[in-house]
């Protein structure tokens, strides 16, 4: 094998309540990457499609940072050549950097002959994180490289696992045409959060997590509310309350930010209520003078992989 060619799709993170430990991976939208071999030890990114300024610096760019920790790792000297074609903004809140660097660990240990199980991957996915949003989180990583829903346990040990979820659910995307920057919208949270706070974000992180599995849907929308970083960081996304109002009157089960934003989801069961959710949405931003991406996707239950 001289080279090949990976996908790795979009992830929503954090899902309402569970902050750096929930995320779940998007349909038909992520990150291509075609690796090929080297005859040296140098890691040389080619050419980036879809997304201006990122870094070409093998050392700040997600995708070589995470290979450079996969290889040393595995105490290989080899090097590969990137062709990365982002269909995922920078800044969108819908796990770009993840991508790329998923799609990366993927693609060599695929092209290795799979040395290293789907799970162990996620850690060297996150050093790309690292470089990207200063912290080494994996709600995003884990469901790109893993597919499906995904809950991180813990992080030291790293324990990531997936759960059962409703096929019919639909996930309704809104992505008004700003950018917010993860290093960013990290930095306006709070250290501490009161306890009264944190015992309503348990128990909704408990709720969703059951409701998921149990396909109580009614339960999921209870569940997906988020009193600890939602107050913060709504404030950074343009008409967020507006949103998520119009969305749940026309019966979204729960509305929240996607990651950091400015992206957003829903949850709905009914393909009219996401057709709804999307129209009034164009309404609501094309009159304020901004663009907005909506679709609808279900969760992707395979994660990253090789395509033909």
């Amino acid at each position: 094998m001289e080279s090949i060619k990976v996908f790795a799709p979009a992830t929503v993170a954090n899902v309402g309540c569970g902050y750096d430990i929930l995320g779940f991976a998007l349909e038909g939208y992520g990150d291509e990457l075609i690796l090929t071999e080297r005859q040296d030890d140098q890691l040389v990114i080619k050419t980036i499609q879809g997304v201006a300024e990122l870094p070409l610096d093998p050392t700040k760019n997600v995708s070589t940072v995470t290979i450079s920790a996969l290889l040393e790792d595995l105490k290989l000297n080899k090097g590969f050549d990137l062709k990365i074609k982002k269909n995922i903004a920078a800044g969108s809140g819908l796990g770009s950097s993840a991508s790329s660097a998923a799609a990366a660990a993927y693609a060599v240990n695929e092209f290795l002959g799979g040395p290293i199980s789907s799970e162990e991957l996620i850690k060297f996915a996150m050093e790309g994180e690292r470089i990207a949003s200063t912290k080494a989180h994996a709600d995003n990583v884990a469901p790109s490289i893993l597919g499906g829903f995904t809950v991180v346990r813990s992080y030291d040990p790293l324990d990531v696992f997936n759960i059962p979820y409703p096929e019919d659910l639909r996930v309704v995307i809104i992505f008004p045409q700003v950018e917010v920057k993860t290093s960013d919208a990290k930095k306006i949270i709070k250290e501490q959060v009161k306890l009264s706070d944190a015992i309503k974000q348990w128990g909704n992180v408990a709720g969703l997590v059951s409701g998921l599995i149990l396909h109580d849907f009614e339960r999921i929308g209870k569940s997906l509310q988020d009193v600890v970083i939602e107050p913060v960081r709504s404030y950074l996304i343009p008409l967020y309350q507006e949103m998520k109002t119009i969305a749940l009157n026309v019966g979204a089960l729960g509305f929240s930010i996607s990651g950091s934003g400015p992206s957003m989801f829903c949850f709905v069961r009914d393909t009219s209520e996401s057709s709804l959710i999307i129209e009034r949405a164009k309404e609501l931003y094309g009159k304020n003078g901004i663009d907005v991406i909506s679709f609808v996707s279900g969760i992707n239950n395979m994660g990253a992989k090789t395509l033909d």
